[in-house]
């Protein structure tokens, strides 16, 4: 019997059948990468649209914070009894029209009315800069609202205090605005026992760029005022921010509820604010070239935008009480 095997057993593949398998190959190949490439694609989305989400979390959170601790001033009962000291001269920063030490005004020094929170709506560059001298005009994006929160920090401040930084020491019914080290004499002797408080003085605007001029990815940004420097540098809070607006809720009648909802409330009607409602378009920080936003946005009393272009975008809102600026006109309307 004959070892060789047989021809049948040697044939190999024909062209055709591996032209078929080939082709079978490619089309198998070709449908594994798809299935990679839009994976790869549903991440990307996916993971940018989270990263816009936190940011626009964080700035919520942020601004929510703040506002609802504008006029907290510690033990001090009226911040019309709150005094300038000395050491403060020259240290501002940020000067509204001229006015010495006006970051650090809790009061209108005509009216009384508390300055707890100011604000400018829906502002160009000019009008930012004009009332926030700080807010450089060319970075401020035009349309957007800017806004002005004073209080103290929330924490009684160690007896040491920073060389620099700006203390409100108070007994409750005196207090001492001062920047470390109190002048001497003071400019009001606070009798003892009395505490002492860092002073945090806030101003929020959107910026136009976010690491770098021209960079096109706008960001909230934050000065804060009273850490040891006259002029501080803008905080970058969160990124692809491109919108910022703010409500107030006033309270007409002394019911402690809102009546009515203003952007633009005059100083007089600030003074019967007990909340705010913050709202603010977040913009992811990539183009995504398959996808066209062609949705309408409409926040606060801004124009409605339908920006047609190929970012990601979410809106959020959020409304916070203003319980110091309510608790103060309890205490004595006349004085704020």
């Amino acid at each position: 019997m004959s070892t060789m095997p047989s021809r049948r057993r040697m044939r190999g593949f024909t062209i055709v059948e591996l032209m078929i398998a080939m082709v079978l190959g490619l089309l198998v190949s070709g449908a594994v990468l798809s299935i990679f490439l839009t994976s790869r694609r549903s991440f990307d989305t996916d993971e940018m649209v989270q990263r816009m989400q936190d940011d626009a979390r964080y700035a919520i959170q942020a601004l929510s914070t703040d506002l609802s601790m504008a006029g907290y001033y510690a033990d001090l009962m009226l911040p019309g009894s709150m005094t300038l000291d000395d050491s403060l001269n020259g240290f501002d920063g940020c000067a509204a029209s001229g006015a010495d030490n006006w970051i650090y005004r809790t009061v209108h020094p005509v009216t009384g009315g508390s300055l707890a929170l100011t604000t400018v709506d829906n502002a160009t560059g000019t009008a930012a800069s004009t009332a926030f001298p700080c807010v450089t005009a060319s970075e401020h994006v035009p349309g957007t609202d800017v806004i002005a929160v004073r209080r103290v920090a929330g924490a009684e401040a160690p007896a040491a205090g920073t060389a620099d930084h700006v203390y409100l020491r108070t007994n409750g019914t005196l207090g001492l605005l001062y920047r470390e080290p109190v002048a001497a004499p003071p400019a009001v002797d606070v009798p003892p026992p009395f505490t002492e408080w860092e002073y945090r003085a806030s101003i929020y605007f959107v910026r136009n760029y976010s690491r770098a001029p021209g960079d096109g990815i706008p960001s909230l940004c934050r000065l804060v005022f009273g850490t040891g420097v006259a002029v501080p540098v803008p905080e970058v809070l969160a990124y692809g921010i491109e919108n910022l607006q703010v409500e107030y809720g006033l309270d007409g009648d002394g019911d402690g509820e809102p009546n009515v909802y203003l952007s633009n409330p005059t100083l007089e009607q600030m003074q019967t604010a007990v909340s705010a409602q913050i709202s603010i378009l977040a913009r992811s920080a990539e183009r995504n070239a398959q996808y066209t936003n062609d949705k309408t946005y409409s926040i606060g009393n801004a124009p409605d935008y339908t920006p047609a272009d190929n970012f990601y975008r979410r809106a959020f809102s959020i409304t916070v009480g203003l319980h110091n600026l309510r608790n103060l006109r309890r205490l004595q309307p006349e004085q704020i």
